[in-house]
């Protein structure tokens, strides 16, 4: 017997699809909160099921196959419908019809009381395939008779929503910007906190016939509007040139070369970009007591959020301990460049961590202590803090402490030393040391972690320019330390 059927006939589920998605995951973290009951619907189910709380269920179910959907609707009340296809090899549009029409048959015939669905704002003829798709999903499950609450929404803002991912590197990457006609268009972004917050509150809503209700934060600007206000807050100068002959085609293209963008997505994304997408009716005003932010508050938000996130990230989780060659540069998680190491020692992690707490000052930093000293040169050289203020403590640390150049960030006594660089650099850096059991020997892993959130180009050159160096340096100190 399925998962799905093996609930009590007293629990009434909120069936939420695309749970590992960007918004998905955000909307199951607030349901969980709100202590709704959810299941969760995954291609690959045990992927998701250590990710969520002890109450949510999770089962298999693929969007185009009719028997796990109808599996995964029985006991359920309401349904979020968060599926898109558009990163899928073939036509996006007719996978998305197609399952449409599969859930929206299903959902009738398990007798959901609603259904709730995230598409995409843009008026218009000539809509782009993306935006066209969107839509005509809505319409799919409004018309399967089960009433539908469709939130059209603009940009999305919030780190690692694409829309705001082509923006940051686009402007962290180019110092003079050669802009089209449709970086003018007008849209009212919206806050990944406020879409979160509507798709909620249509959980309560009172819907018994469909509705469409445009979302939108406060205000309305253009693209460039938003490119300015990220650089301003990134504290980046850039120039804009428009140009009328660049269509959103050529832009893809050029969008492809330029940003790290899954390359299709980005593409598709970009033909809709020439569309206004602004709110028109007082829907969400009038069924909701929201009040959206503007767009300075969301990208604030977006990056304070971000250096949360990545403050919490285990970095022995995210990337694999397996010894072997990393790629040039390392590895990139958002806007963040990261090389990290493992080493395995047979001390416990108390007496493992010992070399790592006495760190900087007087101890040193194990490799190469001449090029520390000429890094603090001429760090001193450009008005930075330099090598001379050593340590408070040759043996112990605490939170604030100065090491050199470096600021104790974090520190958990033998198992975590997180430093915050403190010299002059493009951007802003960290270095981090983990130490954790394995093993039934009393044998500990050791793992070492450079961080750098690039500003801009100059960033960039940095820290590629200086990877070949770095990867010594940090390489050869994990061995002096594990030794």
């Amino acid at each position: 017997m399925p998962a799905a059927s093996q609930a009590t006939s007293a629990t009434k589920f909120v069936l939420l699809t695309g749970a590992t998605g960007y918004i998905g995951g955000r909307l199951l973290s607030a349901l969980e909160a709100d202590g709704v009951p959810i299941r969760c619907t995954a291609r690959r189910p045990d992927h998701l099921r250590q990710r969520v709380a002890a109450s949510t269920e999770v089962v298999q179910a693929d969007a185009l196959d009719e028997t796990s959907i109808r599996a995964a609707l029985e006991g359920v009340d309401t349904a979020y419908y968060l599926i898109h296809s558009m990163g899928t090899p073939g036509s996006f549009e007719a996978q998305d019809r197609k399952a449409a029409r599969l859930f929206g048959a299903a959902a009738r015939d398990a007798g959901l009381s609603k259904i709730i669905y995230l598409g995409g704002l843009g008026e218009g003829q000539d809509l782009s395939p993306h935006l066209e798709s969107r839509h005509e999903v809505g319409e799919i499950l409004r018309m399967s008779g089960v009433p539908t609450i469709e939130l059209r929404a603009s940009v999305v803002i919030g780190s690692g929503s694409l829309s705001f991912e082509i923006i940051r590197a686009l402007v962290d990457r180019l110092p003079v910007m050669i802009t089209p006609k449709w970086v003018r268009a007008r849209a009212q972004p919206i806050a990944v906190e406020d879409v979160v917050n509507y798709l909620r509150r249509s959980l309560a809503l009172d819907a018994p016939e469909s509705l469409v209700v445009e979302i939108g934060g406060a205000d309305r600007v253009s693209y460039g509007d938003l490119m300015r206000e990220y650089a301003r807050q990134r504290g980046l100068s850039r120039v804009m040139i428009s140009v009328p002959v660049l269509t959103p085609h050529l832009s893809s293209l050029w969008l492809g070369l330029i940003t790290p963008v899954y390359a299709r997505v980005g593409r598709e994304l970009v033909e809709s970009l020439r569309h206004e997408t602004v709110v028109h009716d007082d829907s969400a005003e009038r069924l909701f007591n929201i009040r959206p932010m503007g767009i300075e508050a969301a990208i604030d938000r977006a990056l304070k959020n971000e250096d949360k996130e990545f403050a919490l990230t285990r970095w022995s989780e995210a990337i694999s301990s397996k010894p072997g060659a990393q790629d040039y540069g390392g590895t990139k998680f958002g806007s963040r460049l990261v090389d990290s190491r493992v080493a395995r020692v047979s001390q416990t992690p108390e007496v493992a961590f010992l070399p790592i707490e006495r760190i900087g000052g007087k101890t040193g930093w194990y490799y190469a202590d001449f090029l520390w000293r000429l890094r603090g040169w001429f760090d001193l050289l450009v008005g930075g803090a330099g090598l001379r203020r050593g340590r408070r403590d040759p043996d112990h640390l605490r939170v604030g402490d100065h090491v050199d150049f470096w600021r104790v960030e974090q520190i958990e006594p033998g198992r975590l030393l997180r430093l915050s660089a403190e010299m002059k650099l493009p951007g802003r850096a960290w270095l981090q040391f983990e130490v954790e059991p394995d093993g039934d020997d009393g044998g500990s892993l050791i793992r070492q972690t450079a961080l750098f959130d690039p500003i801009g180009v100059a960033g960039l050159a940095y820290w590629y320019g200086l990877w070949p160096l770095h990867n010594l340096i940090f390489g050869r100190m994990l061995r002096a330390i594990s030794k």
